[in-house]
């Protein structure tokens, strides 16, 4: 089987990586005011060179800078965006693990003005990832718009500054709208919405929360697609753009469960992405079935090797389960990929750099003996 043309690829990953030990302390050192900021974006630059090299030697054929100059994967961008303030409100997030469950704790976001589009974000950070990158293709991940509104809802917007909910889902959308225009002009020819509200709206418990708060549930998901594809409605041409769900990531902990039932019809058919990477790494998510909503021309990416654990999964599973979801969607339009990232939060999950390695080789020789790539 030939390879797939563009992204995304048939060994792919979704983009965080394990944070290095320098690179830990530096951002300790500059949090403590001992360390310049030019010299802690020096250490960065380092890194992120090792982290590209790595990825392209394990035979990635898409590289991404493994979020090492973010905090977060999604606030980091956020807080950037004009209009959006770190609130003194605060949200309790119950995470799940093997072992046991754990809370985090996050600011909550704030709309106190118009929101708007001033500097590129990542502008800088994708030129110095496209200078480093020198076989593969430049990947920048960034959150989805959905993401600004999931955590706090409509209480986190001022009432003042928009009265009616409709003009802040206006001056969003031509926000994101202006920043992937703007990434394009620089030459970014891959790029992904991380979306993890597309993922926990299929958990009951989820919805739920979502109903208390005064949104309408059932109906949530049709209204994140709509303004995600209003968002990429002129994408540059060239410009490949996936999605990446998942059930929350943080220290091998998750939030949601269920499958993509939910949303699985209108979330393949409705939202105009090039391909939807998709957690697949235990019973959480449920079964292959969804996938028959996939429609032609769209790839989904399995998410079949966990970012949770350091346990190597064994090829001969990995080829079996790819061959039961090809029952729902042809051979030709799977991918193979992480379930996750290795570290969507700086503390990162419970797995060594030599682990985080051998999974990402693991993908790549998978896929080369399933789809000859």
């Amino acid at each position: 089987m030939p390879a797939a043309l563009g992204p995304p690829f048939r060994a792919d990953h979704v983009g965080s990586l394990l944070r290095p030990k320098k690179l830990l302390e530096a951002r300790a050192a500059f949090a403590a005011r001992s360390l310049p900021r030019e010299r802690l974006r020096e250490i960065e630059d380092d890194a992120i060179r090792e982290a590209v090299r790595m990825q392209e030697e394990v035979g990635l054929r898409a590289v991404t800078d493994g979020e090492f100059r973010r905090a977060s994967w999604h606030m980091d961008f956020i807080y950037q965006l004009g209009g959006i303030v770190r609130s003194k409100e605060s949200l309790r997030v119950h995470f799940h693990n093997q072992a046991g469950d754990l809370d985090f704790t996050a600011p909550v976001p704030r709309v106190e003005a118009k929101v708007r589009l001033t500097d590129t974000i990542f502008g800088d950070d994708f030129r110095k990832l496209q200078e480093f990158a020198t076989k593969a293709t430049p990947k920048l991940t960034i959150p989805s718009l959905s993401m600004v509104h999931y955590r706090g809802g409509r209480a986190a917007i001022d009432p003042a500054v928009y009265p009616d909910i409709e003009g802040f889902w206006e001056d969003l959308i031509a926000a994101y709208r202006e920043e992937v225009r703007r990434l394009g002009e620089l030459g970014c020819t891959y790029l992904q919405f991380d979306d993890t509200s597309l993922a926990y709206l299929n958990d009951p418990h989820q919805r739920e929360q979502m109903a208390a708060r005064g949104d309408d549930a059932e109906h949530l998901h049709l209204r994140y697609i709509r303004n995600i594809n209003a968002a990429l409605e002129n994408k540059p041409a060239g410009m490949s753009i996936t999605t990446h769900m998942c059930r929350g990531n943080f220290r091998s902990s998750w939030v949601a469960e269920g499958s993509y039932d939910f949303v699985a019809e209108a979330l393949f058919n409705e939202l105009r992405v090039d391909g939807f990477f998709l957690e697949y790494d235990d019973a959480r998510s449920g079964g292959f079935q969804p996938l028959r909503f996939v429609p032609k021309g769209k790839r989904v990416v399995l998410g079949l090797v966990t970012t949770k654990r350091g346990e190597l999964e064994k090829k001969e599973t990995l080829e079996r389960r790819i061959e039961e979801a090809s029952r729902f969607v042809p051979l030709e339009q799977l991918c193979l990929s992480p379930q996750c990232g290795f570290s969507s939060t700086v503390e990162g999950n419970a797995l060594t750099y030599e682990e985080q390695i051998a999974k990402l080789r693991l993908i790549v020789e998978t896929a080369r003996e399933v789809w000859g790539d």
